[in-house]
Formats: structure tokens, C-alpha cells, sequence
């Protein structure tokens, strides 16, 4: 058997037993129903040839004007250099709303319930239980974080999610905003059995509802969900699966496929029929899923496309987009070495690689011809850039290449015609970019906070610079971003001298968005 079927094996037994006929009718919060053994699926990883097609050039993304009321950092865009220069954090076209907690994960999200409460969502640990300790300090426990936004310069934290995958959720806390559900699969930077958390949180955000913790994730890193909230994927990028549930009824998900990819984020078209895979060793994949998405029994997947490009370090997430009707892919890269050690002189992941020239970014990616997507522009600091390697190369942070100035993750208000762009760029904090032009995009706002505590990371070097590792998310009516640094907890940030979300994104039909 291929080495998938030696994992899926002691899991799905492991599953079997934990739903025995001995179990107590609440079992659902134990162990659920795995249904049909899933058919493994086997893909063979040249099937598809990957392209590299033509690039632009790998140049810095314009720097923006910094307005009145800015506080801008000196000179190379995207630096921040630790000590009493940076100790009150910088801003250019920002402002600070509201702030709760010590330590920051992965994922922000925002849901309006049925009622009118706002409430944000965020991680509390980026490695569990890396910071357990110095991150309960203020009294609040590790897990996932729920805040009351009603009033967003006083955030109130109403609840904390500690089952088991809210715990330690890694980078797989997501948010389905058509039918309410915040989940969450158990996951490490390696892998973990994939316990799945499904929280209902449409009646009372403030207080989600637990509606089922079972091991239907199989092995947990990351995540997806389709779009009308039927199905949850989870991805883990090591062991390079996906497992697709069947979460219509939320209360007893099943397992319906697993795919051998090396899938770290995964997000779906509208339609839930295509999947964007970020994938470690290619650049990006995308699948068929249409029988996944129709319930075909025994459903096949087939792939449509795999590409890479040059610049291409550890691949995070692929986001669709559509400006004036054209289909794009917002990708973003991490960290500061390529997951081809041929790119990485002279050790692989070492500090010597760190400070060579690959740095993870972000980029636009055209598919309109989804057989053959290409590269059109990149998202990149001018910190990023191979000339400024060596000036940076002892900044806090900058001597490890799971930190330093790269990329982690991007978010945007809205699918279509979205405006902008903001991502987290850990050591440069939040950095924001006007993508109406999807070829010519430019840098709009950054916000980083003042260095925090160790809580994020429990180390005192890297708490001298920003951790920022969130997708961040949106209040388009009120011109806020919301995001988490590891090592100071959640932000709602306001963009300042220009109109911009409302005006940029446009109006929206969404409670979510209001």
C-alpha cells in the first residue's frame, strides 16, 4: 500500500473504536460518523505538467504616501529595526482602534449573527503550547478568542474555544459565512490527528455552539471551505493529503474523499467545483471537484493545472478574485527559503540561506485560461528585495527564515472587485495594496504594532519586532482591517486619508460586510 493508506489506516480505526456501540449518545462530541471507508486516491505528481510561463518583474510593489497623522518608519519600505525608534510602532495612512489580548495566530475572522452582534474570531497560539504559559498571564486561557466588536475600540472578550482542534488549530480556523459555522481542524506545523471542531455561531456570535469534535480531519495543518458551506477540507502539506467532509449536517460530519496532494492552504471557487491548491514543491495546483461538490459517489478528481514561478519559497494560499469579471488568484508565499534546497545556498534553512535572495511574497496570478495560469504581478516589499538581503540581515527577527520581513498570509474584503489587499508580512506588520489594477498594484497603508511580549513566541529576540502572521479580515463600512501579531494579540485598525474600503471595494450586500 502507498504510504497514504499506512496513515489513513490506524486513523480510521482509531475512529471506528471511538464511536463503539458503548458509547453514549453524545458520542458526536467524541467521535462521529466516518460513513463508507473513503477510496484513496492516488495522483501521480508529473500527471500534470507544471508550467512556468512568462514573469514579471521580480521588482518592489510602489511604496505609498504617508498622509497626515502618519508616523512612517525610516527608510528601506517594509524595514522595522528593533529598539526605542520602533517602540511605538509605526503607521502610514492608519490608525489604531481597538486592541485585546497578548499572542496572535494564523487566521482573524468577523461574522454578524442573525441578531446584529459583530464579533471577531482569532488564534491564540501559533505553535500550541509553545506560549501556553506566557500567553495566560492577562487571565485568559489559550485557545481560540472570541470577541464581542459591537463597539470595535473596546474589544470584549465573551468566550474562548479550547476543544481540542480550537486549541490547537494551527493555520485551519475558518469561517463559513453563508450558514454560520467556525471550524477548525487539529494541526501542528507537521501534522496532527485531525480532530475537526464545527462551532455554530449564527444565533449568539458571541457564544458559539458546539456541534460536533470528531477525527473526520484525518491529519490537520489547514483548511478550506466550500462556499456554500457543505463542505470543509482538510489539508496537511507534510504528509501531503486532503480530506474532503461532508459537513451538511454539522452535527455528524463524514468523510467523502482523500486526495494525495501537498496541499497547504486550499480555497474553492463559487461554484465549489474548482480547488486552488497552494502546493508545497509545485507553486499552485488546481483540481476538478465537481463530484465532490455534486456528491458523486466515489468521486473523482482530476487536475486541471499545476505551475510555479521563480520566486517561489513555501506556498501559503491562493484566493479568488474577480476584477471588471476576470478571474485572478491572489497567492502568497512564506518564509524566507524555497521548498527547493537547489535555491538555498549553501545549507538548506540555515541562516545563511535566510539572508540570501528568496523571500516569500505575494502575487497576482491570472486564470482565465485555467489550463494555463501565469504570473502578472507580484506583491513584494523593497525589504524583500535581493539587494537589501545583507542590509537586513541582523534586524530582530531577520536571522530566521520562518521569520524576518517575508509574507504569511493575505485576506480581502470581498471576492469580486475586492480594491485592495492586505497582508500580514510577520516583521513588517500589516502592509495593505490597491489591486484595481491587477497589473500595476501599489502599496497603500502599512500598520505595525509596537514589539510586544514573548506570549506569541516565547522568544525574547523575536519579541523585539512585530510577529505578524494573521489573514486578516474586514469591516468594509467602517474602513477596518482587523489582524493578530503573535506577540501582542488582535487589532482593529482603521485606514486613514482616503476613502478607502467602502469606496474601493464598493457597496455589498453582506451582513458580514456591513
Amino acid at each position: 500500500m502507498p504510504r497514504l493508506s499506512k496513515l489513513v489506516g490506524p486513523l480510521l480505526l482509531g475512529a471506528t473504536l471511538a464511536v463503539a456501540p458503548s458509547a453514549p449518545a453524545s458520542s458526536r462530541m467524541l467521535g462521529s460518523n466516518l460513513g463508507p471507508t473513503p477510496q484513496i486516491v492516488q495522483t501521480e505528481l508529473g500527471s500534470v505538467p507544471v508550467e512556468t510561463g512568462p514573469e514579471p518583474p521580480l521588482v518592489a510593489t510602489p511604496a505609498p504616501d504617508c498622509g497626515p497623522g502618519s508616523r512612517p518608519a525610516p527608510g528601506i519600505d517594509g524595514r522595522v529595526v528593533g529598539g526605542p525608534q520602533s517602540a511605538d510602532g509605526y503607521t502610514c495612512n492608519t490608525a489604531l482602534v481597538g486592541h485585546e489580548g497578548t499572542a496572535g495566530g494564523y487566521k482573524v475572522e468577523r461574522y454578524v449573527d442573525a441578531q446584529g452582534h459583530v464579533c471577531a474570531y482569532y488564534d491564540t497560539t501559533l505553535i500550541f503550547a509553545a506560549n501556553a504559559f506566557s500567553a495566560t498571564l492577562d487571565g485568559k486561557p489559550t485557545g481560540t478568542a472570541v470577541l464581542d466588536m459591537s463597539d470595535p475600540a473596546h474589544p470584549v472578550r465573551t468566550d474562548t474555544l479550547i476543544t481540542p482542534a480550537m486549541q490547537s488549530p494551527h493555520e485551519s480556523l475558518l469561517l463559513n459565512q453563508k450558514r454560520g459555522l467556525l471550524a477548525a481542524v487539529m494541526g501542528t506545523p507537521t501534522t496532527a490527528p485531525g480532530v475537526l471542531d464545527i462551532y455554530d455561531v449564527k444565533q449568539d456570535c458571541r457564544h458559539p455552539v458546539l456541534d460536533s469534535s470528531t477525527p473526520m480531519g484525518l491529519l490537520g495543518h489547514e483548511s478550506g471551505w466550500s462556499p456554500d458551506g457543505n463542505t470543509f477540507y482538510a489539508t496537511n502539506l507534510v504528509h501531503g493529503t486532503i480530506t474532503a467532509v461532508d459537513v451538511s449536517n454539522p452535527q455528524l460530519p463524514v468523510i467523502v474523499w482523500v486526495g494525495e496532494y501537498p496541499s497547504h492552504g486550499l480555497t474553492l471557487s463559487d461554484d465549489g467545483k474548482r480547488a486552488y491548491v497552494a502546493a508545497r514543491g509545485v507553486g499552485l495546483i488546481i483540481l476538478d471537484t465537481s463530484q465532490i461538490q455534486n456528491r458523486t459517489p466515489n468521486p473523482q478528481v482530476t487536475e486541471i493545472a499545476r505551475m510555479t514561478w521563480n520566486s517561489r519559497t513555501i506556498p501559503q494560499v491562493a484566493i479568488p478574485i474577480r476584477v471588471d469579471g476576470h478571474p485572478y488568484l491572489v497567492e502568497v508565499d512564506e518564509f524566507s527559503f524555497s521548498d527547493n534546497p537547489a535555491d538555498n545556498p549553501p545549507v538548506y534553512g540555515q541562516k545563511a540561506s535566510s539572508n540570501g535572495p528568496i523571500v516569500g511574497a505575494a502575487r497576482i496570478i491570472d486564470i482565465a485560461d485555467e489550463s494555463h495560469p501565469r504570473v502578472v504581478s507580484n506583491l513584494r516589499l523593497a525589504v524583500d528585495q535581493p539587494e537589501n538581503r545583507a542590509a537586513v540581515a541582523n534586524d530582530p527577527g531577520a536571522n530566521s527564515s520562518l521569520q524576518g520581513y517575508a509574507a504569511h498570509y493575505c485576506g480581502v474584503p470581498r471576492e469580486n472587485d475586492p480594491g485592495i489587499v492586505a497582508c500580514s508580512f510577520i516583521a513588517s506588520g500589516l502592509r495593505v495594496f490597491d489591486i484595481r489594477d491587477p497589473l500595476h498594484p501599489r502599496e497603500l497603508a502599512y500598520f505595525v504594532a509596537p514589539p510586544g511580549t514573548t506570549a506569541g513566541s516565547g522568544n525574547p529576540e523575536s519579541a523585539k519586532s512585530d510577529w505578524a502572521m494573521s489573514k486578516p479580515t474586514f469591516d468594509l463600512a467602517h474602513d477596518q482591517v482587523w489582524y493578530s501579531d503573535g506577540n501582542s494579540g488582535f487589532y482593529a485598525v482603521k485606514l486613514t486619508n482616503a476613502p478607502w474600503v467602502s469606496d474601493y471595494a464598493g457597496p455589498s450586500a453582506n451582513p458580514a460586510d456591513s
